[in-house]
């Protein structure tokens, strides 16, 4: 097997599961894990969302490291820069900074107030906290989703 042929089914391997991590895990966390937490009562509610976000944090952490370092492995050891790539390519990587961004705003700023809010065991402003983290894991999924679909099928758009 030639480098670039290495390269090329590493770099890949890495990226394709590390957006399934991530992805899979906000699909996961609104439709599956959401609707089965509203039955608890709120302080049970929003310590198992503490303690689900902040394993899954880490996961989107060492996910978008290997998204980046993958691509641009891709993009620079496969088809030696930008020029050699498609327009799709181009697309996943804008759309994917973009979901990024968004990720390191809801971190460092709703993530931080939902903890600490919990910290201070004021209810009220935690589950407002959580309301605008789950607005922003919405935005970020559909965006994965298109991600998902432009990177899975922009190599055959012609």
């Amino acid at each position: 097997m030639g480098d670039t042929v290495a390269i090329a089914t590493v770099a890949l391997i890495l990226h394709i599961l590390s957006a399934v991590v991530w992805v899979g895990g906000m699909f996961f966390a609104l439709i599956v894990l959401r609707p089965a937490t509203a039955a608890l009562e709120a302080g049970a509610r929003l310590g198992l969302w503490l303690r689900v976000f902040d394993r899954f944090f880490v996961w989107v952490f060492a996910a978008i490291v290997l998204l980046l370092a993958s691509g641009y492995a891709m993009v620079f050891g496969v088809y030696s820069g930008f020029r050699g790539i498609g327009l799709h390519v181009h697309i996943m990587q804008a759309v994917g900074i973009i979901m990024m961004l968004l990720f390191f705003h809801l971190y460092f700023a709703p993530w931080r107030r939902f903890r600490a809010a919990l910290a201070r065991q004021d209810q009220a402003a935690a589950a407002a906290q959580l309301g605008q983290i789950r607005t922003m894991v919405i935005v970020n999924l559909l965006l994965g989703l298109l991600t998902v679909a432009v990177g899975s099928s922009g190599r055959y758009w012609g």
